[in-house]
């Protein structure tokens, strides 16, 4: 959500911060923007809608300049107009941001009580034009800068450039991510290291409320009591390739091919030999009486899916929380407790809040992250990364199986810790997990088949997806992407809650997609797909090849799947939920990659 990028080069900043801008466009945006400052003089270019929209007006409208700043804008406050895009421009000073400011109308209305004239409908022009109040005052920029942060409210990140100062950049934080880059006498900031990836692979990670005050000589950082600070430098290896398409037609369907690869990836890391846990050595359930476990989105399906897990396999007791939910519900927290938080970015603004209301509360916070450099990961007493690399798309399809594993191997782990499960029954979960590489290459194999099924399903309207046990959390998760990608309503319910009202919807024309592994659950679910199908419901069976044959005669449509364990299940059938979601998008000609609306990384509550 938002990118922000600054540069304080040797070269002309203005192809150097659009090209850093579109490595930032998997976060979403409806508008984009750039300033530069060239002999003192500070200038803005913005655009609204794609990056390209932003270079043609740079073809004819240039902007010189060794010193500038970027930004992509996902619509907050006022509509996605020229207006209200980034970089805001008050008198003297620019500004681009990315959060939200909770308090701008008391500050917008007193700064036009004394005579500031507001030209958007955005919270970030009360930050450029309180700025501009104190540097009308005498301030200096630095000064000006420092007085303007402790007024304001909310979260942000802030870089802010200045008339008449070529080597200068401050850049702000709180509660939204930000990084410095560090060159041979240049230096940049970004949102996230893949801005900076082309230009630097030395970065320093912002804390909270830290702001840095930048030329090119380096970088001054002070916390939040003003005081003067070192922050560790760190050096990123990013492949560029995987951020580029690779040959496929969206990054989706890219990310959706790679996730053999990454779940091996994630194994290797966490399992050895194939027989053994490999966890990190404070991954320790043996006094843990609760689990909790928080996340957004497709993270919270699946804490949920890993719920089963825990409570069937390891018998800990488990709460799932929507993470916007969890603070304001002012949870009762045992000292005994481990809470677990997952985010893909590890920046989604609640999952952070809710991390931070939960430190002091329980016995250890634990982290998934694919981002171990995060906030979220740093502010963890432990972070398991996924090892899923860069995920462009934004509806999160690699991440989120490898979610999926490394919470199903910390479910096992605390099976052992409790003594649930012996050894050797451990060894044997960790050799059907080893097998899942090959089951999802296997399963990618009916993606000719699930593409001809979408377009059928592309003229739906609406679309139900069911399921029992672990399949329900997956259909969930199905519903959720059909929705995002595709703009088709979807929902997804318990099979057995279908009879508790929503049958009602069930005619000739709703297409009903089931997950039904042959497993404990399956006579039942076979059961509520019959009720659909009485009443003229359009059935889509996904099922083992033994299960098909078993319910799948006089259904609309099947997909065959590998047979596989209870545990492993949702991770196998999370591909075709992927798929019939891509394929579905791309009958309809949406925005695979940045569906309408949509950002990757949510920094703002």
């Amino acid at each position: 959500m938002c990118g922000i990028v600054g540069v304080l080069g040797n070269h002309e900043a203005a192809p150097l911060l659009v090209d850093s801008l579109k490595r930032m466009e998997y976060r979403g945006y409806d508008s984009a923007g750039i300033a530069t400052v060239n002999g003192g003089v500070l200038n803005t270019r913005r655009a609204v809608g794609k990056l390209v929209h932003l270079s043609d007006l740079l073809v004819h409208h240039p902007l010189a300049g060794k010193i500038g700043i970027g930004h992509t804008r996902w619509a907050t406050h006022g509509a996605a107009t020229v207006e209200n895009a980034h970089p805001h421009k008050s008198g003297p000073v620019a500004v681009v941001h990315n959060g939200i400011i909770e308090n701008f109308r008391p500050l917008r209305d007193s700064l036009t009580a004394k005579g500031y004239v507001f030209h958007s409908q955005t919270d970030t022009e009360t930050i450029s034009c309180l700025t501009q109040s104190f540097l009308d005052q005498g301030k200096s920029p630095q000064e000006a800068v420092f007085a303007t942060l402790p007024l304001l409210h909310g979260a942000f990140a802030i870089c802010f450039a200045f008339d008449g100062q070529d080597d200068l950049l401050i850049a702000a934080r709180k509660g939204s991510p930000l990084a410095i880059g560090h060159g041979t006498g240049e230096m940049f900031i970004g949102s996230d290291a893949i801005a900076l990836a082309t230009m630097t692979d030395r970065i320093t990670y912002l804390d909270e409320d830290d702001c840095a005050v930048i030329t090119r000589q380096g970088a001054k950082i002070y916390n939040g009591q003003g005081q003067r600070v070192t922050r560790p430098e760190t050096r990123i290896e990013l492949d560029m390739a995987r951020i580029e398409k690779n040959g496929h037609r969206h990054f989706m369907a890219k990310e959706i091919a790679e996730q053999p690869i990454v779940l091996a990836n994630a194994q290797s890391a966490y399992m050895q030999n194939g027989k053994s846990l490999s966890l990190p050595q404070g991954v320790d359930f043996t006094h843990a009486d609760r689990v909790t476990l928080v996340a957004c989105g497709t993270g919270h399906y699946a804490c949920h899916v890993a719920k089963y897990w825990l409570e069937q396999i390891a018998g800990l007791p488990v709460d799932i929380d929507i993470a916007s939910e969890f603070r304001y519900r002012k949870p009762l927290l045992s000292d005994k407790s481990i809470a677990i938080f997952v985010s893909q970015s590890g920046e989604t603004a609640d999952t952070l809040a809710a991390l931070r209301y939960a430190k002091g509360r329980v016995a250890r916070v634990m982290s998934v992250v694919n981002v171990p450099t995060s906030s979220i990961a740093r502010e963890s007493d432990l972070a398991l990364p996924i090892f899923a690399g860069v995920e462009v798309g934004v509806a999160s399809t690699k991440a989120f199986s490898s979610t999926l594993l490394v919470l199903a191997l910390l479910a096992l782990k605390a099976a052992q810790d409790l003594g649930r499960l012996s050894a050797d029954e451990v060894a044997a979960h960790l050799t059907d997990i080893a097998l899942l590489p090959g089951l999802m290459n296997q399963t990618l194999a009916i993606e000719p088949k699930i593409a001809k099924i979408a377009k059928d399903l592309a003229k739906a309207q609406d679309i139900l997806f069911l399921g029992r046990g672990t399949m329900y959390p997956l259909a969930l998760e199905g519903a959720l992407k059909m929705k995002e990608i595709s703009y088709i309503h979807a929902e997804a319910y318990a099979s057995g809650e279908l009879k508790h009202g929503p049958i009602a919807l069930i005619d000739a024309q709703m297409p009903v997609i089931v997950f039904a592994p042959l497993d404990s659950l399956f006579e039942k679910t076979v059961s509520n797909m019959q009720e659909v199908m009485a009443r003229h419901g359009r059935v889509l069976l996904v099922s083992d090849n033994e299960g098909l044959s078993q319910a799948g005669g006089e259904c609309w449509h099947t997909l065959a799947m590998p047979k596989v364990s209870e545990l492993l299940a949702p991770i196998i059938y999370a591909i075709p939920a992927q798929l019939l979601a891509y394929h579905t998008a791309v009958a309809k000609g949406t925005d695979v990659d940045q569906p309408r609306n949509l950002a990757k990384s949510v920094t703002v509550e």
